[in-house]
């Protein structure tokens, strides 16, 4: 790629004696897994705390137990991924995480699910880490890469929506215990194709980048950041504003300690990639106004046009449809005919204008007039600019930092969903709050607070924008 500052990740010699569409499909599902969970978990959430007895505020722990690990750990295993190996990596994660899924369908008491679901979120950490590292070792030239990056997106798009369907289903057919078993049998799948298939990748040694006091600062940095964003709304802000500081502080006794580490866990250098540091900027706000898009944009579904959760869930299916099939069927294409930059361009002016659109949507309004049309909108935007900007970052990396490159890029995908969905919900609560006290009715006041939170999201959206063409533009040779 052109737009490149860094050397680009070169293939692993073995790896060209492996199949390479086979080790493809084996990390789609890897991934496909941990993608899945995510999504199961929330519907069958319900069912969850009427057998366990969970309060509401206890609830979200079944969720926050496994996403502040998982976003914690990140950073960590995609390093530790580039020095171990990340095909052992990899496979050790997905028996960990096999196991802490049966740990969690077996459990009968919410501290036994809690921990499970914590070593769960550690195990998806490792194998989420190293995954792209993979995929570009094993697709080295670009229009290849282009192309496994867009089936590799497209089948977390689907599987987004696979699990909800997934979750609900198993949860009515059986009982909320077989969202986490059914991984059983997939774990186990998966591991011995993964053992089979996937070409060894030797590390470069854990004493390359044994950081025993960095890995400890990072990982309680970025631990501390999720946790901060996904319980602000149970802390007072005086509290809240304390945690963060602690982050902060952890975050940059970290940058000094790398700069001073003989061994370095991460290597400083690796930021200062316009492209890599760029492309996980622009992720950060691109990836807030999706996940902000899909939690406000249920509610409204819900509590203004009076949806209930199986409608709500059918009126979704169009958009990972639309967007799976954009990435399978234009998105490598595109790329190689047009180059990375103005494909995610493009992507994103998209996106800015299907929430701009969406943020009219009034209190009176129809799916097929209000919601769809930006809806598929945001769909093709997103479709266009994820596998570009995922080349993008992955590009600014040598093939030594490519695990370390994948778990950045999955840390602020993480860090990104989080702040999205805390901002604008609690934008949107306080509008429709404040509209209540001063007399309004339920439904419209309820609608307004989530038309602002859609107009912050497009500004969100515009200044992903902003940051791409004024960071990621191709400099002339």
């Amino acid at each position: 790629m052109s737009t490149t500052t860094g050397t680009p990740a070169a293939p692993v010699t073995p790896s060209r004696t492996y199949p390479r569409r086979a080790s493809l499909a084996v990390l789609c599902a890897g991934a496909l897994m941990t993608i899945l969970d995510g999504n199961i978990v929330t519907v069958a959430m319900p069912a969850v705390q009427r057998d366990l007895g969970f309060s509401g505020a206890g609830l979200a722990w079944v969720v926050n137990a496994y996403l502040i690990p998982f976003g914690g750990l990140l950073l960590l295993f995609g390093r530790l991924g580039d020095l171990v190996g990340r095909k052992r990596m990899f496979t050790a994660g997905l028996v960990l995480f096999t196991a802490a899924s049966v740990a969690c369908g077996l459990a009968t008491g919410q501290g036994a699910l809690i921990a499970a679901r914590a070593v769960q979120g550690a195990g998806g950490a490792m194998t989420s880490a190293v995954v792209l590292g993979m995929l570009v070792s094993l697709f080295p030239e670009p229009r290849e890469q282009a192309r496994a990056i867009a089936v590799f997106s497209a089948v977390g798009a689907v599987g987004a929506t696979l699990g909800t369907f997934l979750g609900g289903a198993l949860t009515q057919a059986l009982s909320w215990h077989w969202i986490f078993l059914i991984n059983l049998p997939i774990g186990l799948a998966a591991w011995l194709a993964a053992v089979r298939i996937l070409a060894p990748e030797p590390g470069a040694g854990i004493r390359r980048g044994a950081d025993g006091p960095g890995a400890a600062l990072v990982t309680g940095a970025l631990m501390l950041t999720v946790y901060v964003i996904v319980g602000s709304g149970d802390r007072g802000p005086a509290a809240t504003w304390l945690l963060a500081a602690l982050a902060l502080a952890l975050l940059v006794a970290f940058t000094v300690r790398q700069a001073r580490a003989e061994h370095p866990l991460l290597r400083l250098r690796l930021l200062r990639s316009r492209t890599l540091s760029g492309a996980n900027g622009v992720q950060v706000l691109l990836i807030a106004t999706m996940y902000g898009f899909q939690f406000i944009g249920a509610l409204y579904m819900q509590r203004v046009l009076g949806y209930d959760e199986l409608r709500t869930g059918l009126a979704f299916l169009p958009a990972p449809l639309a967007v799976g099939a954009l990435m399978l069927g234009l998105s490598a294409r595109a790329t190689a005919r047009f180059g990375a930059y103005r494909v995610l361009l493009a992507g994103l002016v998209l996106v800015t204008a299907g929430m701009a659109l969406l943020s009219r949507a009034p209190a009176d309004g129809s799916y097929a007039a209000d919601v769809l049309p930006p809806m598929l909108l945001m769909a093709a935007g997103f479709a266009a600019a994820m596998p570009p900007l995922t080349g993008l970052a992955m590009a600014g990396a040598r093939e030594a930092d490519a695990g370390l490159a994948s778990g950045l890029f999955n840390t602020t995908q993480v860090v990104g969903g989080s702040l999205g969905l805390a901002a604008l919900s609690t934008l949107a609560a306080s509008r429709t709050d404040g509209l209540l006290h001063a007399g309004a009715e339920l439904v419209p006041a309820t609608a307004e607070g989530y038309r602002l939170a859609f107009r912050v999201a497009a500004v969100i959206a515009a200044g992903a924008v902003a940051l791409a063409a004024a960071v990621l533009r191709p400099r002339r040779a």
